[in-house]
């Protein structure tokens, strides 16, 4: 079965609310960060004078699509953070909206898929925060957010992440995680961190949150992100437009599953999932290393409901590395000037990533394949931002050298305007069943999972996918219950 475990461990319970307690932690339930209105007053009357990224327990509460783009006492906003990558830049007529994840703490939307992992054991005591220590394996962005989550919550992590990975995200970690722990290659080498990961069970103190197969990354997403996209949508379309695609590359494939609620609520559009083409699993079983920071390959992650998958995009990482260059160095923001694009997107388009890049080259692509026109919106979401690659631009202009006008303008045709429908696969029943049937090489061979529990995920969605989708209802009446045990809501 794939519901997640709620099963109560009351001696692990009343440990933790004592230390929530002691450490003034209070837990926002998931209604409230998909509608953030429903955070009390006196916890908005803190974080207005609370920085972002301040490891301070109310920004829990900040763990939400709709923060104000505020780096210190924001609050929220009825529409999500996006940018709108225009025609001039995408070379496809239809609409390309992108959901911006600089806005969380830890400037990264990990943080909630970490939040929707640790939360359910915290709150029914499966995790005593007196005994354990959260592990978070990671291809760089999710152990930033569990070890956040795990600082604010004042439970012990440990994060795992490959050797390869940004200075940026070491330096911060160094500083928040209890142990950092670099594991060899970069981020097409998951099994190394998998093989970490077995290492570390071996002390009963160690609890793994592997966000490759923790369902409450998905929980999180269909539940958080899936409702925050809809949202945005309804707010921006126009007359006679409609939502066609959405797109997200795959990391632990947690987001695809906010596409599984979109495609429940907009039935016709199509959703896929996007890879390096350096390391092209779906599409060639591929193997090798890739510079798209954040996604990770050479396997099929558990929670992927490829069953609702449409297509499989590959892009190249070169692609994405030229981009981050043009949109953030001064000679690329003086050529899109030249073409058009007001100061404020350009200015806005600091908010994409590497793997936000990826994402918007996954919906240019589906555009040209499926000729979207201007009635069409393709979605994604910008999972960081620039800032936490600044290193890595450096790395490129070390490498290509000074950036100027001519390279501008040969980078934004040759990787952007470019692009054409090589290298993607519209995937058939058979195809998405060959797909899902590389799980078992990795989850049943290696990670210990039961080929019946491989079936599940294919032909019993109501008791897997649906079954999971529906549990933020109770793990809100849970959270709601410690909450009260604790008494510091009630006594703000």
């Amino acid at each position: 079965m794939g519901k997640i475990d709620l099963t109560i461990n009351k001696t692990g319970l009343a440990h933790n609310i004592e230390k929530a307690r002691e450490n003034n932690v209070i837990i926002p339930t998931f209604a409230q960060m998909e509608n953030p209105e429903l955070v009390p007053e006196k916890i908005k009357a803190k974080l207005s004078h609370t920085g972002l990224w301040d490891v301070d327990p109310v920004n829990l509460f900040r763990i939400t699509w709709k923060n104000e783009a505020k780096e210190t006492g924001g609050l929220f906003q009825a529409v999500p953070n996006y940018v709108e990558i225009p025609s001039e830049l995408s070379g496809v007529p239809c609409r390309i909206i992108a959901m911006a994840g600089k806005w969380f703490p830890t400037g990264c939307h990990k943080v909630g898929a970490s939040f929707g992992c640790l939360a359910p054991r915290l709150v029914t005591g499966q995790f005593d925060a007196t005994y354990h220590h959260a592990v978070w394996p990671s291809t760089g962005n999710y152990c930033r957010g569990g070890a956040f989550n795990s600082k604010l919550l004042a439970v012990d992590s440990v994060a795992i992440l490959p050797a390869e990975m940004s200075k940026e995200r070491f330096d911060w970690l160094s500083k928040i995680a209890g142990q950092v722990i670099a594991t060899p290659g970069c981020e097409s080498n998951v099994k190394e961190i998998f093989d970490k990961t077995w290492e570390l069970r071996r002390d009963p103190a160690m609890m793994i949150f592997n966000q490759f197969e923790e369902m409450g990354n998905p929980l999180w997403h269909y539940n958080v992100t899936g409702r925050a996209l809809a949202d945005l949508f309804e707010a921006v379309k126009k007359p006679g437009q409609r939502l066609a695609g959405a797109c997200f590359t795959s990391g632990s494939a947690g987001t695809l599953s906010a596409g599984d609620l979109l495609k429940e609520r907009y039935p016709h559009l199509k959703l896929a999932v996007g890879e390096a083409l350096q390391c092209p699993t779906i599409l060639n079983n591929g193997f090798g290393g890739h510079r798209i920071e954040g996604i990770g390959d050479k396997h099929i992650p558990w929670i992927h409901n490829v069953k609702n998958t449409d297509m499989a995009i590959a892009i190249d990482d070169e692609d994405s590395q030229r981009l981050l260059r043009l949109f953030n160095c001064e000679a690329g923001k003086a050529y899109m000037k030249e073409l058009g694009v007001s100061n404020e997107l350009i200015e806005k388009l600091s908010w994409l990533g590497i793997s936000g890049i990826a994402n918007v080259l996954c919906c240019i692509k589906m555009a040209k394949y499926y000729e979207f026109t201007a009635d069409d919106v393709v979605c994604t979401v910008l999972t960081d931002s620039a800032s936490m690659y600044q290193s890595r631009i450096d790395e490129l202009n070390e490498m290509y050298g000074a950036y100027d006008d001519k390279a501008a303008a040969l980078d934004h045709n040759l990787h952007m305007l470019g692009l054409k429908t090589d290298n993607l696969l519209e995937l058939t029943y058979a195809e998405r069943k060959r797909v899902h049937n590389l799980k078992y090489y990795t989850w049943v061979e290696q990670q210990g999972r039961t080929v019946e529990e491989l079936n599940d995920l294919w032909y019993d969605v109501e008791h897997t996918w649906d079954a999971v989708h529906a549990q933020a209802k109770e793990l809100d009446e849970l959270i709601n219950e410690f909450n009260e045990a604790t008494g510091l809501l009630k006594n703000l």
